[in-house]
């Protein structure tokens, strides 16, 4: 009898101390992530110092565009690693064997450097690994507040100012699925100037002294959550199949919450059968896949809704959208300021009016151009250049 007491007593002991021990672990994963993030901070500084540049976000060679080059969609990710100490790894892409000519194929492809788990970009907490992923990153590039052409800076995959689709006259490009031109459109031009307003400006190389909010007060990257398949809001994404479908959030950045989360499960999307022929993005090009892959699906978050919201998109994976930061962190997510300094943000920061149409916008209400963020204290971290006052913690 007494034996039975003494083992119901440690049962009951051992009940006690598993949410402790379990709470331990999580707090020394979420330490290991934060110690991730200041090991790139660290490169992103050396980076500069080496180049007088940030690394650019969307980067390449412009060779013949089909899956043997390239094809100008690298992330920043790949310039970083010598200072990641990723020394071999960058050997590999810079001078590939096997014929592939240097900085690699398509980094949608399979590729071994792009299919390489790099141990700095993922978070202990994301238990995500394997396919149908190549090369996960827990981590991606903050481009800031806007929708309109910050997918691509404005820049399509010869580095002119147009959209990607805009008429096949570089023969360069013959082999590709899009179309290409050679000539600046000077009225994307000036629309990208006003809405690439994060700390990375996709496919233009930018420089700390860009940053005039200054670097304390801007965020580089943030944390993502990758996906598992399963529908989450924070780790999946809805794409619509028709572009059309899903402009208005180009206007709404909530739009998304209201036809796509389930109100019975609201941390997951609707099952099949979707609003507006959507679907949620579950193959090789879902979010967080690919860290060598400069789209925003994969490597660029912005600060428009909060941390661990809903991510939408247009089209397809290569179409305008957000790419909302979070994580598997219980209540928010690492973010690592310009200056090196890593962050935890809560789901509950401020983040403005989420039904304001961003700058760049047509729509009645849109900011003007060089305004501060409608988004809050979270989007007046997003901008480089907004002249929003960070009074305080947060």
């Amino acid at each position: 009898m007494e034996l039975l007491v003494v083992i119901a007593i440690i049962g009951v002991l051992v009940g006690l101390l598993l949410p402790a021990v379990q709470a331990a672990r999580e707090a020394a994963r979420r330490m290991s992530c934060s110690n991730n993030f200041k090991q790139l901070g660290l490169a992103l500084h050396n980076y500069h110092s080496a180049f007088n540049q940030i690394p650019q976000h969307g980067t390449g060679t412009t060779a013949p565009a089909s899956n043997s080059s390239n094809r100008y969609m690298l992330s920043g990710f790949p310039g970083m690693l010598p200072f990641m100490e990723q020394q071999a790894l960058w050997e590999q892409i810079k001078n590939p064997a096997n014929g592939i000519q240097p900085m690699g194929i398509a980094p949608d492809q399979s590729f071994g450097p792009w299919d390489t788990e790099i141990p700095t970009l993922r978070c202990p907490s994301d238990p995500g690994v394997g396919l149908p992923s190549a090369g996960r990153t827990n981590y991606g590039f903050s481009v800031g507040d806007a929708l309109y052409l910050v997918h691509s800076g404005g820049k399509n995959r010869v580095g002119a100012w147009d959209w990607e689709n805009s008429g096949k006259t570089d023969s360069r490009e013959a082999a590709d699925d899009s179309d290409f031109t050679n000539a600046n459109n000077s009225s994307i031009a000036a629309v990208a100037r006003t809405t690439n307003r994060g700390f990375f400006w996709v496919r233009t190389a930018t420089k700390f002294r860009d940053v005039v909010d200054g670097l304390a007060n801007t965020i580089a990257m943030g944390e993502q959550a990758t996906s598992l398949g399963t529908g989450e809001i924070n780790s999946d994404f809805v794409r619509h199949l028709n572009a059309g479908q899903g402009m208005p959030l180009m206007d709404n950045p909530s739009w998304c919450n209201d036809l796509y989360i389930d109100p019975a499960r609201p941390q997951f999307y609707l099952g099949s059968g979707l609003p507006n022929s959507a679907v949620v993005q579950q193959d090789g090009g879902s979010k967080g896949y690919r860290w060598a892959m400069f789209r925003g699906a994969h490597t660029s978050v912005y600060t428009i809704l909060p941390p661990n919201s809903i991510s939408c998109f247009t089209g397809t994976t290569n179409s305008q959208g957000i790419n909302s930061m979070g994580s598997r962190h219980q209540g928010g997510c690492h973010i690592l300021m310009g200056d090196g300094a890593v962050r935890f943000v809560t789901e509950s920061i401020e983040a403005g009016t989420q039904t304001s149409p961003p700058v760049g916008s047509s729509a009645a209400g849109a900011p003007a151009p060089g305004a501060a963020s409608p988004y809050g204290l979270w989007g007046a971290l997003g901008t480089r250049g907004g002249k929003e006052v960070i009074d305080g913690e947060f």
